[in-house]
């Protein structure tokens, strides 16, 4: 629970209290929400938001190395954002190949491994091949693995696993009886990763926007009405420490 107690202390105060409770959550995923509307506050175009937006995910990226948290999913673009106007679209997938390749070096230096999850082969081929190049020199970094979600649908991921499930099973590879949780985990885009311990959004809006519906059923959500551009390390270790005052019986007693 956020009090006033901690909201008046430092942002390095609170990373030292976060630190020193321990619980950090392992996996943490992020709606990042709220760049149009800090774009149209200042009378720019929603472009600007965008690059606004950029310099959080950088700031957010190297708050989460630094804490040791193992895994952040940034829910970077859903395969409904195609449906924006082309000239917005046109200047995320530009900001999205330009920074990939800025950025590349520091997460070599930084000990990040970059993966990504979703449609990533309906992206143009210069943005998949930059991702890849990304990907690959950063495979064998053992800090932060940087998750970013793109053409990214959750009701898409759930049907593609089915797909592929119902494909093994025609195939005699499993039996239907084999079917769980654990084995229909096995068949999503995010096999391997943990679960979400949290899951932030910010810009106030209360819903899961089609994001991790499978992953997020036990993941405890924080919403802030602070906008992504202005969301501030400080916010990020708030949103922590608030997971770290919660108690997680997941459907137990």
């Amino acid at each position: 629970m956020i009090t006033e107690n901690i909201l008046v202390l430092s942002e390095e105060e609170i990373k030292e209290k976060i630190l020193q409770k321990g619980n950090i959550p392992k996996h943490i995923a992020i709606i990042m929400d709220g760049n149009g509307r800090w774009a149209q506050k200042r009378g720019l175009p929603r472009s600007a938001g965008h690059q606004a937006g950029v310099k959080t995910v950088k700031r957010v990226v190297q708050a989460a190395g630094e804490i040791k948290v193992s895994i952040l999913t940034l829910f970077t673009f859903s395969t409904e954002n195609w449906e924006r106007p082309k000239s917005e679209v046109a200047a995320i997938m530009k900001l999205l190949y330009d920074a990939t390749r800025q950025e590349m070096k520091e997460l070599e230096e930084k000990n990040v491994r970059l993966i990504t999850t979703g449609r990533i082969d309906q992206l143009s081929f210069q943005r998949r091949n930059i991702l890849k190049k990304a990907i690959s020199r950063t495979k064998n970094n053992t800090g932060l693995v940087l998750n970013l979600a793109l053409n990214y649908s959750g009701r898409m991921e759930i049907i593609d696993a089915v797909k592929k499930l119902a494909q093994d099973v025609k195939n005699n590879k499993i039996k239907s009886g084999q079917i769980d949780e654990k084995l229909f985990h096995d068949y999503l885009y995010t096999d391997g990763l943990p679960d979400p311990d949290l899951l932030i959004r910010t810009s106030g809006e209360m819903r899961l926007s089609n994001f991790l519906l499978w992953q997020a059923a036990y993941t405890e959500l924080y919403v802030t009405e602070v906008l992504w551009p202005d969301f501030s390390e400080k916010d990020f270790y708030l949103a922590i420490w608030d997971y770290q005052t919660r108690e997680r019986r997941f459907g137990k007693v």
